[in-house]
Formats: C-alpha cells, sequence, structure tokens
C-alpha cells in the first residue's frame, strides 16, 4: 500500500502538466488496483467519473453542455463519408451533442449546371396532409406469431439509408435525416420515394444558393409528396429557428398562410403568421429537440397574462375559455420540471398552445395601428345591425332582433369568437328545448278549443285556430331540425363552423344575416301561432257578448297593449319599438273612432231625445 501511494505521488508530481491525459488514465488504473486490494472495487464502478482528484487544485469537474437556446435538432459532430445503409446503427447520439458541424452548402454536392426532374412548390406546414393520409390496413385477423425470447424490433426500427424513422406523440411515423436536417411524412423506406425525395432535397438546397439565401447550420427543411391530377410534385418550406419563421427559396403568395384574413399589408403583421405556421412544424416534428428554458417562461407568461385579461374583461380577445386557460396554465407549470431536456412530449405541448397564441395575434392585428381590442369590434368598419331593408322587416315582423345581435358577438369578421361559441351553442340548445316545449303545448291548445260545441259556426275562429295548429306544428319541426342537424355542424372544429357559415351566407340574399334568421323561425312560427290563437279567441269572445261588453273588452285590450309596449320600447331596440308604436298609433285612432260610432249608434237606440256628445 505504501509503494502505491508513493507511486502515485511520484507520477502525479512528473506528469500532471505534460502528460495529463496519460496521467488520467494510469491514475484511473491505480484507484483501480486500489479498490481491489481493499474489496471496494464495486464502490469504484460505482463511483461517478470513476476517479476523481481528492486535491481542489487538481479536481477538474465535466464539463456540462451548453442549455440549447432554440428548438433546433441538435447538430451532429460532422457528416459521415458514407450514409448507413438499412440496418445499421447510429454511431453518434445526436441528443447530447452540442458541437456544431460545417454549414448545409458542404452536404450540397450539386453543380451549377445540373438539372433536376423534380418539381419544388412552397407549402406551409398547415398544408401537410398527415390527417388525411388515406393507408389502409389489412382487414384480415391472424394472431401474430410472437418469436421466442426478449421482442427485438431493431430492424424495424433501424435507419433507411440516413432516413430516422421516429414516432411523433400523436403516434405518427415520421422520418429524420439528420445529415441534411429534413422531415418529412413520406414513407421513405420506398426505394423510388427515397430517390425522388433525395433529388428534392438536393433541389431545394441548389435553389436556395442560387437564390443567395444564406442557410444557417440549424435551419430545417420540411418535405411533402404532393400528387394533383397524377403529377407528382414536392412540396417545400425551410425553418429558420432563430427568427422562428418558415421561408421559401422564391417569392410566394400563400392562401394557406393567410386564413383568410384582410387588409395585411406590413411585414411586421404578416410575421405573426409565419410563426404560427413555425411553431406548427414544431408540433408536426417535435422528436429529437430540446425545450429551451426561455420558450418555457415564454410561454408562461402569455398564458398569465391570458387568464388575467380573461378575467377583468368582458370583450378579451383570448382565443381560450377561461377554463381552458386555467387548464393550460397547469401544463405550463408542469412544462418548467422539461426545460433544457429531450422530451418530445414537452415539445409538443408547448408547440401546440404558441400555435393558437401567433394566431390570435395575426388574427387581431397586433402591433399594427387598427389592432382589435375588443373581440366585438369588426376591423373593417363594419356594423352588427342588418344592412338592407329586407333583414330589419323580417327581423322586426318576427320579433327576433336580439338573435342577429348575439349572433354577431360571436361572429365578427367572418371568424367565430372561440371563448363565446360554446356557451352560445349553449343557449341554442336551451331556447331549442323550450320551443319544443312549447309548441306541443299550442297544438293541444288548438286541438281542445276546436272541440268546443259553440265555436264549430265561427268560421273565422276555425280559420285561425287551424292557422295557429300548422304554425305550432312547423316551429317543432324546424326545432327538430336545427337539433338533429345543423346543431351537430356547429359542434364541430372553428374550421368547419367557419366553411358551414361561410357557404350559407354566400348563397342567401340576406348574406350574413341568413343564420340568426334561420335560427328565429322557430320563434317566428311559435309567435305567428300564440297570435292566431289570441285572435281566435276574441272573436269568439265579441261574438258572444253585445256591443257595452264588447267597449268594456276593447279597453282592456287598449290598456294592455299600451303595457305590452310600453315593456318592449325598454327592452327591445328603437327601430322596433317606432314600428310596433307607429302600428299601435293607428289601431288607437281607428279604434277611438269605432268606439265614437258605437256610442253613438248605442244612445240613438236607447233614447233618440238624448242630446249625443257630438251635438254638444
Amino acid at each position: 500500500m505504501r509503494f502505491i501511494f508513493w507511486l502515485r505521488y511520484m507520477v502525479k508530481t512528473a506528469a500532471f502538466r505534460s502528460y495529463r491525459g496519460l496521467f488520467y488514465v494510469f491514475m484511473r488504473l491505480i484507484r483501480y488496483c486500489q479498490s481491489i486490494v481493499n474489496g471496494k472495487e464495486e464502490d469504484f464502478r460505482k463511483r461517478p467519473g470513476g476517479l476523481a482528484f481528492s486535491q481542489s487544485g487538481t479536481n477538474q469537474p465535466d464539463s456540462q453542455p451548453a442549455p440549447p437556446v432554440s428548438l433546433a435538432v441538435p447538430l451532429l459532430e460532422a457528416p459521415p463519408q458514407s450514409l448507413p445503409s438499412r440496418g445499421s446503427q447510429p454511431q453518434t447520439d445526436i441528443q447530447n451533442l452540442q458541437v456544431p458541424t460545417p454549414g448545409i452548402s458542404e452536404l450540397d454536392v450539386t453543380t451549377p449546371d445540373q438539372t433536376f426532374d423534380i418539381t419544388l412548390i412552397p407549402i406551409t406546414p398547415l398544408e401537410i396532409n398527415r390527417y388525411g393520409r388515406n393507408v389502409r390496413v389489412k382487414d384480415e385477423y391472424e394472431a401474430f406469431l410472437v418469436e421466442k425470447g426478449p421482442l427485438d424490433c431493431s430492424e424495424e426500427l433501424a435507419p433507411v439509408a440516413g432516413w430516422e424513422p421516429l414516432t411523433q406523440p400523436e403516434g405518427a411515423m415520421i422520418f429524420y435525416q439528420p445529415y441534411k436536417r429534413v422531415f418529412t411524412d413520406v414513407d421513405v423506406r420506398d426505394l423510388q420515394i427515397r430517390v425522388k425525395i433525395n433529388k428534392a432535397i438536393e433541389k431545394a438546397y441548389h435553389e436556395a444558393r442560387n437564390a443567395s439565401i444564406p442557410l444557417e447550420p440549424f435551419v430545417e427543411l420540411g418535405l411533402e409528396l404532393i400528387v394533383k391530377d397524377g403529377e407528382e410534385m414536392w412540396g417545400y418550406y425551410f425553418v429558420d429557428h432563430e427568427k422562428r419563421v418558415i421561408f421559401w427559396f422564391e417569392d410566394h403568395r400563400s392562401h394557406a398562410l393567410m386564413s383568410r384574413i384582410r387588409g395585411v399589408e406590413r411585414k411586421s403583421h404578416i410575421k405573426y403568421a409565419l410563426e404560427s405556421q413555425y411553431w406548427r412544424h414544431i408540433e408536426l416534428f417535435p422528436n429529437r429537440r430540446f425545450l429551451p428554458e426561455d420558450i418555457v417562461m415564454e410561454l408562461k407568461e402569455l398564458v398569465m397574462y391570458a387568464q388575467a385579461d380573461s378575467i377583468t374583461s368582458q370583450t378579451s380577445i383570448v382565443h381560450f375559455t377561461s377554463d381552458e386557460i386555467a387548464s393550460i396554465l397547469n401544463l405550463v407549470d408542469l412544462l418548467g420540471k422539461s426545460a433544457n431536456k429531450n422530451c418530445e412530449h414537452s415539445v409538443w405541448i408547448a408547440a401546440r398552445i404558441m400555435k393558437h397564441l401567433c394566431e390570435t395575434k395575426f388574427v387581431n392585428f397586433y402591433g399594427q395601428p387598427g389592432a382589435r381590442l375588443d373581440v366585438e369590434k369588426s376591423l373593417y368598419g363594419k356594423s352588427d345591425a342588418p344592412k338592407n331593408e329586407l333583414s330589419r322587416a323580417i327581423n322586426a315582423m318576427i320579433g327576433r332582433w336580439q338573435e342577429s345581435k348575439a349572433f354577431h358577438k360571436v361572429w365578427v369578421d367572418g371568424r367565430i369568437v372561440h371563448a363565446r361559441w360554446e356557451q352560445y351553442m349553449d343557449k341554442l340548445n336551451s331556447d331549442w328545448n323550450g320551443y319544443t316545449i312549447f309548441s306541443t303545448v299550442m297544438v293541444a291548445v288548438d286541438v281542445s278549443f276546436l272541440a268546443v260545441q259553440s265555436v264549430q259556426t265561427q268560421d273565422e275562429v276555425i280559420i285561425l285556430l287551424y292557422t295557429s295548429t300548422f304554425s305550432a306544428m312547423c316551429s317543432l319541426l324546424i326545432t327538430l331540425s336545427l337539433v338533429t342537424q345543423v346543431n351537430e355542424q356547429l359542434r364541430g372544429s372553428n374550421t368547419a363552423v367557419v366553411s358551414y357559415l361561410s357557404r350559407m351566407a354566400a348563397g342567401s340574399v340576406l348574406d350574413s344575416e341568413s343564420f340568426p334568421f334561420m335560427l328565429s323561425l322557430p320563434f317566428g312560427f311559435l309567435l305567428l301561432g300564440v297570435s292566431c290563437f289570441i285572435g281566435a279567441l276574441l272573436s269568439a269572445i265579441l261574438g258572444i257578448f253585445t256591443f257595452p261588453a264588447n267597449i268594456i273588452i276593447y279597453l282592456v285590450l287598449m290598456e294592455m297593449g299600451i303595457l305590452v309596449c310600453w315593456l318592449l320600447r325598454s327592452t327591445s331596440v328603437t327601430f322596433v319599438w317606432d314600428l310596433l308604436w307607429y302600428l299601435l298609433c293607428m289601431w288607437y285612432r281607428n279604434t277611438s273612432r269605432f268606439i265614437v260610432y258605437l256610442w253613438n249608434r248605442i244612445i240613438e237606440r236607447v233614447s233618440p231625445t238624448v242630446t249625443t256628445p257630438l251635438e254638444v
């Protein structure tokens, strides 16, 4: 033991500075021998690093990799001399490597005179048809034969000619080419597809170089195979992680990027649309990425602001509901534990939320002079009130002006307000249930009234009762149709709802008022049925009593009409009130003349010598 101690001291003193690497190996061997002598070999194996210097001056801690500054997939140490063949295992762990590699241009082996038979078209990550692929699974049942021993899937999951098969958190199979930093959904295990996609990669980098676009080492390329009318094309886009945008090697107008937003004029505005597509790319391909702590902090700040704004403001432009924000905030708190780690599920969660937040900024013209600060405000100066007289007249007749106003609080500038839409639909369902009950009761009352023997001799009463019955039945049928068909269309995704409402508005003279008009039909028919029933009841009553009794009935009805109009004036809009007030004045004038006429006739019959009011 003393010999080992002195030998260790001499070697350390003589070779520490000049032969530090050899000294490290030699000291590790000495420590291992010492552990064997002392019977503590297991302690040596479990000790971090195996061997540490006992002196503080010579203790050099292991260098820790720098925390990631972006969501880019870490670079490999160096481009390989040849791509690995099928079944071979990767020789380097790209998850832990932080050593930068040469630029992308060094991997481009094309020549200036090289031509390609591949067609490239610019796309956005939104146009990647992952959720619409029609890949059929064999529809036959057969018990799978599991071979003896532990299951080994390494052959199926091995890289194919440099392409690594990965599984996205949602379950989709994706492929990543780490040497040229390419992501795709296309199955590159097919040889013909692999040849074509390699040509597409070379052409994309070749065209980018010809366009004098600088490609940083962390730039990624997304590719998608598109088939239109039997013609194959490759959709492409580049991803810049430093600026958080996607870009192309050519000028491009993308309708998918615009999301039907009108009035986009500035680069500082379209930036949020490009950033939203950047996060969609991360969401589609979250594998192999580290989640930077800065992004977690930024996401937490945005979600906390959204929660505070939705709590303190009734017209907040936040995309999510209050319950959704509370749940998201809990998720963001948990994401803090995944910061600076290779956790693909956490990366997917952050990307999905950030995508929606950036979309909200783009839709509401964030940072622009005409930014929307009130969710009910139209950016284009449009009023919620109906534009044509036909819509105004229909709303007045069916008494559902408020239905149109409520609809335009959730439908602003051709887009639905997601945070209010569910509540709006719940209210519609509640109203429809009420209409169903009232219509059923109305039909039963009308049939019961028709069974009265004294009514069967009054034709006008029978006509009004039949009209009331048919109106109530129409209200019932329309309500059932709305519940079974329209409700299903309106409970889908935001894109499907907007598409449905846009088609309805485009094919109607009422434009955007067509949907609230359709929703008002059950109430309109129910109101017509009630009005006809009241008319039938009054006709039956007035046909029974004499003139003096009818005068009393008219006075009572006049008083009731005044009270109803007063109530409508305090709860309705000016246009409806003006119309009703005009009709009430006409009715009052005609009724007054009729009452004077009846009074004169009564006086003449009772006593011809009595002076009438007109003679006074």
